[in-house]
């Protein structure tokens, strides 16, 4: 299974390094983002909530890389393999479904860690902001973000008829979790109806794990509510997949 699954994984990641446009927004948005919006962050009344403005930036860096690199990068790749049919050619030989969809977020979920570490380390060294308090919650949030990432691209997949139409398929989850997951607008400093309804979304409770992980102050009941929400946003995503995703073209 695991040489299966390596060699799966090196031939995407071929496709991948060869699709310059994927390649762009893999290694480049995610901290072009966050230095980007870092200076409208630092204008937000953060000190009131007790955070900085370094720190709600490299966290939502984090969570803006699950996005972009695993979820949006995702969506057209399961897409245009589906289409060129690759995966009704994968799925005639060895390798199971599962180690199918695995093999092909494999380079998108290693360039997502090799962010996660740089993002890290630009925080430690030229933000100045202190280590993570919490660091088994900050890394809970990145060992559930990521399944729960790539199982929502498979289940927006099949949604798309075409591989033009891939990325825009993708654009409604990524614009929601980017605006109400309190990657760059923590939902403590949002109205209490409003944040109570953006607790919902499903990459929320990723990023609430990752914030106060690395911040610390989380109760067990907040631990509590996230792991939830995010475990029933998994089980969703993968029933979808089961249920709804497609091998092959429609015809």
């Amino acid at each position: 299974m695991t040489a299966r699954l390596a060699a799966l994984g090196r031939a995407e990641a071929t496709l991948l390094w060869r699709n310059r446009s994927a390649a762009f927004t893999a290694l480049c948005m995610p901290l072009f983002m966050v230095w980007a919006l870092r200076p409208a962050i630092a204008h937000m009344h953060l000190g009131k909530v007790g955070m900085t403005a370094s720190a709600v930036s490299i966290t939502g860096g984090i969570g803006i890389t699950l996005v972009f690199v695993v979820y949006s990068g995702l969506v057209p790749a399961y897409v245009t393999r589906r289409e060129e049919l690759v995966l009704k050619r994968l799925r005639t030989g060895e390798p199971t479904d599962l180690e199918i969809l695995a093999g092909t977020a494999l380079p998108a979920v290693t360039v997502a860690l090799a962010q996660c570490v740089v993002m890290i380390a630009a925080g430690s060294a030229l933000l100045h902001v202190p280590a993570p308090r919490r660091p088994e919650l900050f890394l809970l949030g990145l060992v559930l973000g990521i399944p729960l990432m790539v199982a929502l691209a498979a289940a927006s997949s099949a949604l798309a008829r075409t591989t033009e139409v891939a990325q825009l398929t993708a654009m409604p989850l990524s614009f929601i979790s980017l605006f109400g997951s309190g990657l760059f607008t923590p939902l403590e400093v949002l109205p209490h109806t409003l944040a109570d309804v953006c607790r919902l979304l499903p990459l929320t409770p990723v990023v609430d794990l990752v914030r106060t992980g690395w911040l610390g102050g989380a109760d067990a009941a907040r631990v509590v509510r996230d792991l939830v929400t995010a475990f029933a946003w998994t089980g969703l995503a993968v029933f979808a997949v089961r249920r709804w995703f497609r091998w092959e073209p429609r015809r």
